[in-house]
Formats: C-alpha cells, sequence, structure tokens
C-alpha cells in the first residue's frame, strides 16, 4: 500500500505570522505544545457571561501518552506544519520495541511500545495506521484498528445455554492480552474486541 493524503495539521506558536486560530481546532489534530506534539482528544468552545471567551481542551502528548487539560485563549494564532497518515504492517516485536513494515515500498520502521495505541491487541500481519511528521519523516505514533479479530486461548468452560452478555469472565487472547467475555465464551472461540475501550464486543464464526 502506498502513502496516504496529506493531512494538515496545526501547531500552536506564540506568533502573530499565520492567519488560523483557535476557531479551526477539532479532535485528531496534532498541535506543538510545550516543545512537544499533542493531538486534540477533546475540545470546546467557551463564551462565558464575563470575560474573554476561551477553547478548553484535553490534549495527548505523541511520546509520553500523557493526556493533559489546557484552556487556549479563543484567537490564539496557529501556524501550519504537515502530517501524513501511512499504512504499515505489524512484523514483531523485541522487548518494548515493534517493528512495521511499509507493505508497498518493504521500508521497515521501529516504534517504542508507549506510542502505539492499544499494542495488546495487534498480532504479526495486523496492518495499522502511523502517523508521520512529514517535514522531518518522523514516525510519532501507530493506532491499531477500531476492532481486531482475536482467539481465545485459554478461559473457563463456557455455561451451556446462557447468552446474557452483563455476566463476565477473564478471558486471555492469543496476543497474550487479557479482557473480561460473556459466560457463554469458551477456549478456541474468536471475538472481536474493541480495542479503543479494550473490551469485548461481540463472538465471531469462523
Amino acid at each position: 500500500m502506498g502513502r496516504e493524503p496529506t493531512f494538515v495539521v496545526l501547531v500552536f506558536k506564540n506568533t502573530a505570522e499565520n492567519m488560523a486560530s483557535t476557531s479551526d481546532i477539532k479532535n485528531g489534530l496534532c498541535i506543538n505544545f510545550n516543545h512537544d506534539l499533542y493531538s486534540v482528544v477533546e475540545f470546546l468552545h467557551v463564551k462565558p457571561g464575563k470575560g474573554p471567551a476561551f477553547v478548553r481542551t484535553k490534549i495527548k502528548s505523541l511520546t509520553s501518552g500523557k493526556v493533559l487539560d489546557h484552556t487556549f485563549p479563543s484567537g490564539h494564532k496557529i501556524d501550519v506544519v504537515r502530517i501524513e497518515n501511512r499504512t504499515y504492517q505489524y512484523l514483531y516485536s523485541e522487548g518494548d520495541m515493534y517493528h512495521f513494515m511499509n507493505t508497498s515500498t518493504y521500508e521497515q520502521i521501529f516504534l517504542d511500545k508507549g506510542l502505539i495505541n492499544a499494542p495488546q491487541f495487534i498480532k504479526e500481519g495486523d496492518m495499522v495506521n502511523i502517523m508521520f511528521h512529514a517535514d522531518k519523516e518522523e514516525a510519532l505514533s501507530a493506532e491499531a484498528p477500531n476492532f481486531v479479530e482475536l482467539e481465545v486461548t485459554y478461559t473457563e468452560p463456557g455455561v451451556k445455554g446462557d447468552t446474557a452478555t452483563n455476566s463476565t469472565k477473564p478471558a486471555t487472547l492469543e496476543t497474550g492480552a487479557e479482557i473480561k467475555v460473556p459466560l457463554f465464551i469458551n477456549t478456541g472461540d474468536f471475538i472481536k474486541v474493541d480495542t479503543k475501550k479494550g473490551a469485548y464486543s461481540e463472538r465471531v464464526k469462523k
């Protein structure tokens, strides 16, 4: 697979050089803040009865994964940089280093586990989205698919006829991850996992 389209990402700076402002903030944008790159997780434009308007945000560091609450004054000037999303295939891991390959160019890169969303749910051969700083050609973070299908390698025997999903039990998946599953799930079953929530979604027939 080749490169996906280039996305415009907004970077906050205390400069008046650019025309863009906080009105352009949206979820998923990447900003440069306090000498680090963050993605906007949540935002809210606030216009109080008294005092100036502002934008309340939650931003997540792309280097440490730390989430911060920060308020920006409304109209704050922003600079624009280029970020690219590219699809890579997960190959293998060595300790906390995860290796990926571009299936079109066969270029290989590696990322620290802390830069990957839900690394416990990806397996060899899975395709993931990797965010690059386009100007620096630097990989910033990797995003697992929203849903993955994995085999249950161990769980207590299922309760026959019990299809309720409100009662759960622990289960180990083929990647080594452990999650809660309904009582009717058995070892050897395949399930769909929501990687955003880190939770069971449904049983999959193979």
